[in-house]
């Protein structure tokens, strides 16, 4: 009798498959939503399949290793390798297409330079040229201790394992880490300076009403290794376009921290209600550096530049102004945007950048600010083009992410990373060990400067800071060739150091 069971238990397990798939045939045959399953009912759902697993085969089977974008294979395999210490070097030449590709940059080496190497000096960090909040006086104002600083992400659209784990590599690096408009969190509270930014939601510095609230922004302040505060106008991810945390990533955790409701979409306006102008804007901008006694910024995307122009204005014929400007890319970012926002909007880093520092330097006054850039300027021939362009310090955020294990599956904005960075999934956040991946995150930032550092003295100079318009060359295609400098039409001395400053280089580079 056990015998016969057995039997009939094998027989119907072997039939469950058949049986299973002939009951999904049935009901696409009969179902209207998709015309795809109705006439292929069961082989149709490859098509799905394969939709869903092509964007993360094609980076490793189908595309060449500089086409995919937004990061190529070279360039995600260099990070990789630096943030682990293997060899990233390419042997057998380049895979670009360099003669043929319109707008390549290339950097011209001189052959003689009276330039001390880099391991005969006293830091690898290379300290910023500029001090930040130096011309204004503000009382907490100081040198950045490093060129190269963590970019803004917020905790809530990263983990708290991945805040943690880059605030600790930050710290070791001797950088700075930008806490994102989400508030001040737990997870970064490990060590790492802090640029606080405050977006137009105003999370962990607002009233019950949604108010911004400076006795909460200063409690903030106190509370952590804030050393300046930045005020977020717009990013490169979705200028002009408020943020979105949907509800199923705002935990309890994420609710205190930001001052809103648990489990419900959180979302930022597209501008501030503290301020509608520029003059008003520079109000604000001087109330809360009088208040915490920290240099005070903002950061936008480009896009209209009557804002610039006007900002220029004010900060020429009077004495309020900002520290620093973060200038954004328009390529997109860490934030998960809308396509036509993420690809039209807002102009692309180098653009963008060279428009506003124009007007700076037209005014004379760009020395009064400390320049900042941000746009998958984590590559090193992209930071040097941002160096030349007149940016003092450059921010990394996508490629922060890459070294601590992103493998660019584009699911940011699903809550479903496959490696625990941009998730508030607990079992898929337990997968990135903090401690282990601050190592990484120090040994990209130190293989990042040294590799800046390396490229400046095949310049001739000391510090990235030095390299100029001068110093590159845009191909235009095969035997033609334009000037950095006049492609983006800078003067011969813009985008340099003052004399004060590169003063405050050498004293660096030969204490």
């Amino acid at each position: 009798m056990e015998g016969s069971i057995i039997v009939k238990w094998k027989r119907a397990a072997k039939a469950a498959p058949a049986v299973s798939l002939a009951a999904l045939a049935t009901y696409n045959l009969t179902q209207k939503r998709h015309a795809l399953l109705r006439n292929f009912p069961v082989v149709g759902y490859m098509r799905y399949l394969l939709e869903e697993m092509g964007p993360g085969l094609r980076q490793y089977i189908v595309t060449s290793n500089d086409e995919e974008r937004p990061f190529s294979r070279n360039q995600r395999r260099w990070i990789y390798a630096s943030s682990k210490l293997q060899n990233n070097y390419y042997g057998f030449g380049t895979d670009n297409n360099v003669e043929f590709t319109l707008g390549y940059p290339i950097i011209k080496h001189r052959t003689f330079a009276d330039v001390r190497p880099a391991a005969e000096r006293p830091s690898s960090a290379i300290p910023s040229a500029k001090v930040l909040g130096g011309h204004r006086g503000r009382v907490k104002a100081f040198r950045p201790g490093s060129v190269v600083n963590v970019s803004a992400m917020s905790f809530g659209s990263m983990s708290g394992n991945a805040i943690e784990a880059i605030n600790r590599g930050a710290a070791a690096a001797g950088a700075m880490h930008n806490t994102g408009e989400g508030g001040l969190s737990p997870y970064h509270r490990n060590g790492g300076d802090l640029i606080l930014q405050i977006g137009t939601a105003y999370f962990g510095c607002r009233d019950v009403n949604g108010h911004f609230d400076i006795s909460r922004l200063k409690d903030v302040v106190e509370s952590g290794p804030v050393r300046a505060i930045e005020i977020k106008l717009s990013q490169g991810a979705k200028p002009g376009l408020g943020g979105m945390l949907p509800g199923a990533k705002v935990s309890a955790e994420i609710a205190k921290i930001r001052g809103i409701p648990e489990g419900v979409d959180c979302a930022s306006p597209s501008r501030h209600s503290e301020f509608h102008d520029v003059d008003s804007m520079l109000d604000w901008v001087e109330f809360i550096a009088s208040e915490t006694g920290l240099p005070v910024g903002i950061k936008s995307a480009v896009g209209n530049m009557d804002f610039w122009d006007d900002l220029v204005t004010h900060m020429a014929s009077d004495t309020r102004g900002v520290d620093f400007i973060t200038v954004d890319g328009g390529e997109g970012g860490t934030g998960a945007a809308p396509l036509i926002f993420s690809e039209s909007v807002a102009y692309p880093f180098r653009i963008g950048f060279a428009e506003v520092y124009k007007r700076f330097a037209a005014a004379d006054i760009a020395d009064a600010v400390t320049f900042i850039g941000s746009g998958k300027l984590g590559l090193p021939d992209n930071a040097v083009v941002a160096f030349a362009l007149g940016a003092d310090m450059v921010n990394v955020g996508r490629e922060i992410m890459l070294s601590i294990g992103c493998i660019q599956s584009q699911r940011c904005h699903t809550d479903t990373c496959p490696t625990g960075i941009a998730t508030q999934n607990s079992w898929l956040e337990r997968g990135l060990d903090p401690m282990l991946k601050s190592e990484r995150v120090v040994n990209y930032i130190n293989t990042l400067r040294r590799d800046l550092q390396k490229v400046s003295e095949a310049c001739g100079v000391e510090h990235p800071g030095l390299i100029t318009t001068g110093d590159l060359d845009i191909l235009n295609g095969v035997g033609s060739k334009t000037p950095l400098r006049e492609v983006y039409g800078y003067q011969p001395e813009w985008g340099l150091p003052s004399a004060a400053d590169r003063a405050a280089i050498s004293r660096l580079q030969h204490p």
